[in-house]
């Protein structure tokens, strides 16, 4: 895999403000943005945002001049971080590749509940993530396929529905989850032989 080639990766790159003291104001306010989607959905407080990153209420309306702007620029990073991972794991071996990405998917799958809600399904900037997802993750898998490691009367559309199925329940912790997540993908992963 190359580095960047998504879809995604134009989007964040051309949002991301070019000035160093904009781009850290920009990057602190996603990462605040996240946090607080994932603890409170997508009724989070703007101003708890403005709070958590350390600026005024003004330098977040401009960098977002809506909620739905800071909606897809969160989601939009978060699919960019997943694509990351995969090109960053591809090397290793195909089933450690598969699920280190997996693992990386179900951390998106939590902010993504909080945003998905309040985001059309059918905008640009979810068509091009949904690609670029798609793009980062399916070779992941039909490596795995291809070296006997996984399943291969399943897809990827099937695995990530899975996945993203078990992290939808709520669970007493991360370890329980991380639990039930290892029991299901014991029944993608073929015997090694």
């Amino acid at each position: 895999m190359t580095a960047q080639p998504f879809p995604v990766s134009e989007i964040v790159a051309a949002q991301r403000p070019h000035r160093k003291d904009a781009a850290r104001n920009y990057d602190a306010l996603i990462a605040a943005a996240r946090e607080a989607f994932a603890e409170n959905g997508a009724e989070a407080s703007l101003e708890d945002i403005a709070r958590r990153a350390g600026v005024g209420i003004g330098t977040l309306y401009r960098n977002f001049p809506t909620r739905r702007h800071l909606f897809e620029s969160v989601y939009a990073g978060e699919v960019n971080d997943l694509c990351r991972v995969a090109t960053e794991v591809a090397d290793r071996e195909p089933w450690e590749a598969l699920t280190s990405w997996l693992r990386r998917f179900v951390d998106y799958t939590v902010t993504k509940r909080a945003i998905r809600e309040a985001m059309d399904g059918e905008s640009d900037i979810f068509l091009a993530c949904r690609e670029s997802m798609y793009q980062a993750g399916g070779p992941l898998f039909e490596r795995a396929q291809k070296a006997g490691r996984a399943r291969t009367d399943i897809g990827f559309d099937d695995l990530l529905r899975m996945v993203a199925g078990i992290t939808a329940t709520n669970f007493a912790d991360d370890a329980q989850r991380d639990r039930v997540l290892s029991v299901a993908l014991d029944g993608v992963r073929t015997p090694v032989g």
